[in-house]
């Protein structure tokens, strides 16, 4: 039996699904850059402009209030959304109408919408902590660059619950993203960062 019927050439990707809004990119095991090094990032954009995103499991140590003079108190801590424009914020919810201008992503998932109407929120102490998640920066790129970078085989393209999109924050969630994988990318998630630790 060959290698090639055993499918377990690890680093070709061979992906079922296109990259399209609400679908993530899993960066494959050994990503050399900084930002996307072992990120799950959701994507809220992907057609001829171009494609934009978020990297989900790159927690900062810091609430919004620190980066946001005027915005209330609370448990609304900012991740790292991607290496484009890092002094600006963005924002994923879920709720939908009551954020006026908001984007329907997929499955009950908005994209931005009227920032003051969000604060209102946040003081009165309407919006659930799982509901509304911020970003410094984003993930970009040019038309044409993502589907470079899925010939070089750098994204597993995924889909994942819109409760997970809310919640990813930490960095082992590159690994339970895969393990959401029943072919054999799932093995991804064993490898050492540092393969020369193997």
């Amino acid at each position: 039996m060959s290698t090639e019927d055993l499918n377990i050439d690890f680093f070709t990707i061979a992906n079922e699904q296109v990259p399209e809004k609400g679908t993530v990119l899993i960066s494959e095991p050994f990503l050399s850059d900084t930002y996307f090094r072992r990120s799950v990032v959701y994507l809220t954009e992907n057609g001829k402009e171009g494609s934009i995103g978020f990297v989900l499991n790159k927690a900062l140590e810091m609430r919004v209030s620190d980066v946001i003079e005027d915005f209330p108190e609370g448990d609304f801590l900012v991740s790292l959304g991607g290496p484009v424009s890092t002094d600006t914020i963005h924002y994923l919810h879920t709720m939908g109408d009551l954020i006026p201008g908001s984007i329907l992503v997929k499955d009950g998932i908005f994209w931005g919408g009227d920032f003051d109407e969000i604060k209102k929120l946040a003081k009165e102490r309407q919006i659930k902590k799982d509901s509304l998640r911020f970003f410094l920066g984003y993930s970009g790129w040019s038309p044409g660059q993502l589907d470079d970078e899925m010939k070089e085989n750098a994204w597993l393209i995924g889909d994942i619950p819109s409760g997970l999109i809310m919640e990813a924050k930490d960095s082992g969630f590159w690994n339970k993203a895969l393990k959401r994988f029943k072919n054999k990318y799932r093995v991804w998630a064993n490898f050492p960062e540092d393969p020369s630790l193997n």
